[in-house]
């Protein structure tokens, strides 16, 4: 935290986008918190002790004099504090004419949002942005067994009729949802299984359950909430890995350009598959699988960090700089360039996904980073 904006705060002279900075460092800890009691019970003190006048005169301030002169006696308390604190070094100078310079505002990269592509057992593309809520997508089945439709909220849910004939439905009707770069999806399938679908993503499902296993397919990122049915498990392919599952709440994290698949448990129980090994989850735990490893890594993680995404949160537990950036290059549609070793930098905390790129690098940059913006291509320096 820069200690200006602390002085700001105090003074209730910050920004609205300082102000969002100054309350998630204050939130992070109870020592950031302790240290801002420690800075304004000194900061008070030091309004007593200050000779204003005696300083002002040794810099000889003429110009609108008592206008800098307040902003001089700010600066002044200001420097006190961090010269006791030890935290930093203020310089002051005479007051300048004013020159005012025009410069071109960088054109702000704005966040994603619902953004999905449904493509039918027939293979025509259904772009979701032009269907309505509570629309009639399509009628899938040889005999139009199941209905697409969106709700109310927006998502795609899945009907079977009533009178449809299980036992001599299509086995190979299937349907893929996939999102863009920027795009998350939400869709319930025709068993009741909640599916909320992370950008860059897709997932590949029939439109009805048949036989004894709930089966589909996933790239990406995805959280789901299985509807339970002891009888026929509920198996999620990603790669190499299988998870098999017959009702509970888990993330699944597998991008073609990761090396690590991970799998994030929050409720119940899943059994985790890769090549000829197998591993049971706990809720709280989490699993780690790569082309590079011996075998499945299960440690215990924040499980809030791992789904943020999907309550509309950037939140990173210890996480390194490049995941952190590939998150916001699959999020805001742009390219990352490295100037310098950052394999050292960690990030704890977060923000919303809402915000424009900038207002989320300048969260970032509090650990030190600093980012250079040129066009779609943010260039990065320890």
């Amino acid at each position: 935290m820069e200690f200006k904006l602390i002085i700001k705060k105090i003074n209730d002279t910050l920004t609205p986008e300082e102000n969002s900075i100054f309350e998630l460092w204050y939130n992070d800890s109870q020592e950031n918190k302790k240290y801002f009691a420690k800075v304004q019970s000194n900061y008070q003190n030091e309004i007593e002790n200050v000779d204003l006048d005696k300083a002002w005169k040794a810099l000889d301030g003429k110009n609108n004099p008592e206008k800098n002169k307040s902003q001089f006696y700010k600066y002044a308390v200001a420097a006190s504090i961090a010269l006791l604190l030890g935290t930093g070094i203020f310089y002051f100078t005479k007051p300048k004419e004013q020159i005012i310079q025009v410069v071109e505002k960088p054109k702000e990269i704005a966040p994603g949002g619902t953004r999905g592509i449904l493509t039918l057992s027939n293979g025509k593309q259904i772009v979701l942005s032009d269907i309505s809520a509570k629309d009639t997508i399509a009628q899938e089945g040889e005999k139009e067994e199941v209905t697409i439709k969106m709700d109310a909220n927006g998502v795609i849910t899945y009907t079977i009729n009533p009178n449809a004939d299980v036992s001599k439905a299509d086995a190979n009707s299937f349907n893929t949802l996939s999102t863009p770069t920027g795009g998350q999806y939400n869709i319930v399938l025709g068993d009741g299984t909640k599916v909320y679908l992370n950008t860059v993503s897709s997932i590949k499902y029939p439109t009805q359950f048949n036989g004894n296993q709930r089966l589909v397919e996933l790239e990406g990122e995805a959280y789901f909430e299985v509807a339970k049915n002891k009888d026929k498990p509920f198996i999620v392919k990603s790669g190499n890995q299988s998870i098999e599952v017959l009702g509970t709440h888990f993330n699944v994290h597998a991008y073609n350009n990761e090396l690590i698949t991970k799998t994030t448990l929050l409720e119940g129980s899943v059994a985790i598959t890769y090549k000829n090994q197998k591993a049971i989850l706990k809720p709280g735990q989490q699993s780690n699988v790569s082309d590079n490893s011996k075998g499945i890594a299960i440690r215990k993680v924040d499980t809030e960090a791992a789904i943020a995404w999907k309550n509309g949160r950037f939140k990173f537990d210890n996480a390194d700089l490049k995941s952190v950036m590939k998150q916001l290059e699959r999020w805001y549609g742009i390219k990352v360039e490295y100037r310098g070793d950052v394999s050292d930098v960690r990030f704890n905390g977060g923000t919303f996904m809402n915000k424009n790129l900038s207002e989320v690098l300048k969260v970032l940059e509090l650990s030190n980073i600093k980012f250079k913006v040129e066009g779609k291509t943010i260039i990065v320096y320890p």
